[in-house]
């Protein structure tokens, strides 16, 4: 890790014009790791202006140049696992061997969608023998990416990668949080050919930096994840500039577990899943929806999964990490504290680790939560944190009817091994994406994004380029 990152403009690295840094930290220790460049309105602006002046090239580049040099990309962030995962660990908390999974899903987003750049096909519209009609998908121009704190590195990929190879430039604006392997990325996309000014970073203050670039005049589309609150505020500008965005935001996803599921493997699943990333995952599972069967058995399982599992540093590699900043640690605190106050009952954890080793971190015990009603503020508020609320159903329709009984639609599982539940349950259900029988199914390849207040729009799969392209329809008339 360098002692200081600059901004990254222009395929190098930019002094913020006020010379002014601010400090970011381990979120296992407090310690800190190095500063940051604060961008200021000016930075931003020659950012902006620059992706402008490169966006013409890299649009009239063929198509598979420009997905050679993403595939490229793809193998250099492969090739730089080691340092890449480590950083993740130390500016994000997660534990090591997380962090080495979404190097290789970050590299897959680059592999994937530098695969699709040549295949960006229009129509032709049959009008009669004397028309020629046809569309083309063309890029918008400069794309303002700005990226949550929770999985710095997967989120850039994920966002930066269609939008590249559609043939649009970046500006991306990672968290202040968790801005060192974006930084990397561009600095590898770089060193792998993509021209200068094709993807800038900026990075700063979501008040300062990320408002700039939301406002800039010359940023013709805006694509967000993070919070519902911002996501709102975003809206508002955009409606203002009449500018589309895509909106990727919380969730308070229902895991739905009935009586003739394999329990074995929805405990084993559903307890990876809710800790993943210390549960700081917006598709997250954090409402456990059990047919009163099942209720006791599955509680009974995870409880054990989760007494079993090791908390600390992440660099040690442990089962569950740090919460990423201060704020989301006492926000996570303060959930516990409301569910206990609510009546729902603690079966496991809902304490914060003590001792040496974890003293001066941001840790959090994995807590379930039972006896929770769907109105407690823990099963209608994103936590974003290893807390688990378990909810009894007795029946199909009143499954469904709590499921959907949210603001969110983010995700959603089933567990049955009845396919025709299985159907009838997932078309029922609110929510951008619906899993059965594994949460988290699917990959890069499959479109993720939601309904209601978790935002729309789509990234992830070749659904992810429609919304990084806009059609023009041409229409001839044959003499």
């Amino acid at each position: 890790m360098q002692d200081r990152y600059d901004l990254f403009i222009h395929g190098d690295w930019v002094v913020p014009e006020a010379k002014q840094w601010f400090p970011t930290s381990d979120p296992a220790s407090g310690a800190i790791l190095t500063e940051i460049a604060r961008a200021s309105q000016a930075d931003v602006d020659r950012a902006v202006r620059d992706a402008h002046a490169a966006f013409p090239a890299w649009r009239d580049m063929a198509p598979s140049d420009r997905a050679r040099i993403l595939v490229r990309i793809a193998g250099a962030i492969r090739d730089s696992r080691e340092s890449l995962a480590e950083l993740e660990t130390l500016d994000n908390g997660k534990p090591l061997q997380q962090s080495y999974k979404d190097v290789e899903t970050t590299a897959r987003y680059f592999e994937f969608f530098g695969g699709a750049a040549d295949k960006i096909h229009g129509e032709t519209v049959p009008l009669g023998p004397d028309y020629l009609v046809y569309t083309r998908r063309e890029p918008y121009g400069v794309i303002a990416a700005i990226l949550p704190w929770n999985v710095p590195m997967n989120q850039a990929g994920r966002a930066f990668a269609p939008a590249l190879a559609a043939g649009n430039t970046v500006v991306g604006k990672p968290a202040e949080d968790t801005s060192v392997t974006c930084l990397e990325i561009a600095r590898i996309a770089t060193e792998c050919g993509l021209p200068p000014g094709v993807l800038n970073i900026v990075t700063g203050y979501g008040r300062e930096t990320g408002q700039a670039l939301a406002e800039h005049a010359l940023v013709r589309k805006i694509a967000f994840t993070g919070s519902v609150a911002t996501g709102q505020h975003l809206m508002r500008v955009a409606a203002d500039r009449l500018v589309p965005l895509t909106l990727e935001l919380g969730g308070k996803s229902p895991n739905l577990v009935f009586a003739d599921a394999d329990l074995e493997l929805a405990a084993r699943n559903t307890g990876a899943a809710i800790n993943h990333n210390a549960g700081q995952i917006c598709s997250a599972p954090s409402r456990l929806l059990v047919q009163e069967g099942a209720h006791d058995e599955i509680v009974d399982r995870l409880v054990s999964i989760d007494r079993a599992l090791s908390v600390g540093p992440g660099i040690e590699d442990p089962d569950v990490g740090a919460i990423t900043t201060e704020a989301q640690y006492k926000k996570v605190a303060s959930y516990i504290a409301a569910g206990r106050a609510e009546g729902a009952q603690v079966a496991t954890g809902g304490g914060l680790p003590e001792g040496d080793r974890l003293r001066g971190g941001h840790f959090v015990e994995p807590t379930i939560f039972v006896g929770v009603e769907n109105s407690m503020r823990i099963a209608q508020e994103e936590i974003f944190g290893p807390v688990l609320s378990v909810i009894k159903f007795r029946t199909e329709e009143e499954a469904i009817a709590i499921a959907n009984d949210t603001p969110y639609g983010l995700a959603a599982g089933i567990w049955t091994q009845n396919v025709n539940r299985a159907h009838r349950v997932a078309a029922l259900l609110e929510a951008g994406q619906v899993y059965v029988n594994e949460w988290y199914a699917g990959g890069v390849e499959t479109p993720f994004g939601g309904y209601k207040a978790s935002g729309f729009g789509r990234e992830k799969g070749l659904e992810a380029i429609t919304h990084y392209t806009q059609v023009k329809s041409i229409n001839m008339r044959l003499h």
